[in-house]
């Protein structure tokens, strides 16, 4: 088991002469227990390769600023029986993807049941026993369905407070007994639930870019989709780390399901603004390849989460992509090109985006920037 070095509460502005973060990041690799091993231990003191050195520093604030605006929650009651209701929901995304990049959405279609069973189900195979868990811990990128923590654990200046069970679900989803037994047939059900909800909403978002209903799903957007089931075990000292560090999304768009703790934040003018959890509703945020396409009308924005004493917080993440071994080139669209309006990025592949994004950190910076022309 990884155990800390730190012997006091007081965090020098540099680490230790002696210290090694690549054993201490191997040791608890080796565990194949996460983060839930470290709190299980009896962990009172965080290990250093989870400690942010820039916030010895006062170079970071953790908490969010208060904002007189928020994200916008747009309902989507109403919105297959009424064309002006539907209008006026086109309306309300298009300029929250231009301006937040976020919105919530109520009334999507999704039933409550559904909602908490994935919350229930995820929260089942992280706190399932220890041992039957580890027989799901990978590391290697060719697995459907695996179990770890921080896909970037080895390249990362700080690793997150957080473990992730990982579903590849389409475009060739997974045999069912390649999924967990303790939460088979609730993933299975809500991957099918979030698809059609993804679909709706590559819809919205093709109108809102005054575009033909299905021309983001005619590019080939919507046929890969991964889940991401997150536990966010409560933390020791939750102002040292965070649960996700500030990123943006290598997708088209995500749809995020989140538990009541709360700790989303989002980038919005400079400023940290909470993401407030509302029963019932889905997180939508768009990313990299969204705004590329887009020629920069919809904006990919950088979002973490922070840890905390309480817990756990369970959140699922729904990414919708394009495959990832098609030939298939992305670039900006020509009907978002009219004449004297230059396309921003360069063409590149789905395989091209997400290698480059993987080969690098979490550590706030876009991947945007090395796909510009």
């Amino acid at each position: 088991m990884v155990s800390s070095s730190r012997s006091s509460d007081k965090i020098p502005a540099e680490k230790v002469p002696d210290y090694d973060r690549e054993s201490e990041v191997k040791s608890f690799d080796d565990t194949k227990l996460g983060v839930k091993g470290l709190v299980d231990a009896g962990l009172t003191k965080i290990p250093w390769m989870f400690i942010e050195e820039r916030q010895t520093t006062g170079m970071i604030t953790w908490g969010s600023m208060e904002s007189p605006e928020s994200v916008p929650v747009i309902d989507f009651k109403d919105m297959d029986k009424d064309a002006a209701v539907r209008t006026e929901i086109i309306k309300k995304v298009g300029e929250a993807c231009e301006k937040w990049g976020f919105f919530q959405v109520v009334n999507h279609g999704i039933p409550e049941s559904v909602l908490n069973g994935i919350i229930d189900g995820i929260r089942r195979f992280h706190e399932q026993d220890a041992e039957t868990k580890k027989e799901w811990y990978s590391r290697d990128p060719q697995k459907k369905v695996k179990f770890n923590s921080n896909f970037d654990l080895y390249q990362s200046r700080m690793a997150n407070w957080r473990d992730t069970l990982s579903c590849m679900m389409a475009p060739n989803p997974p045999n069912p007994e390649q999924l967990p037994a303790v939460c088979r047939d609730i993933v299975m059900e809500y991957s099918e639930q979030v698809v059609k909800l993804g679909l709706t909403l590559f819809q919205l978002l093709s109108e809102a870019l005054g575009l033909h209903p299905n021309h983001l799903k005619d590019m080939g957007c919507a046929e890969s989709t991964l889940i991401l089931g997150h536990y966010y075990p409560p933390c020791p000292e939750p102002q040292l780390t965070l649960g996700a560090s500030s990123h943006t999304d290598p997708a088209f768009f995500t749809l995020l399901l989140q538990d009541q703790i709360g700790g989303l934040q989002v980038l919005h003018e400079d400023q940290w603004v909470d993401v407030p959890p509302i029963p019932g509703a889905l997180v939508i945020n768009m990313g990299d390849l969204l705004q590329l396409v887009s020629n920069n009308k919809f904006k990919s924005i950088s979002h973490r989460v922070l840890a905390k004493h309480v817990g756990p917080r369970i959140s699922v993440a729904c990414f919708f992509r394009g495959q990832q071994n098609s030939t298939r080139l992305y670039c900006p669209i020509k009907e978002l090109l009219p004449e004297g309006n230059a396309p921003i990025y360069r063409e590149t592949t789905i395989n091209e985006y997400l290698t480059y994004f993987y080969s690098n950190r979490l550590d706030g910076n876009s991947s945007l920037p090395h796909f510009k022309l």
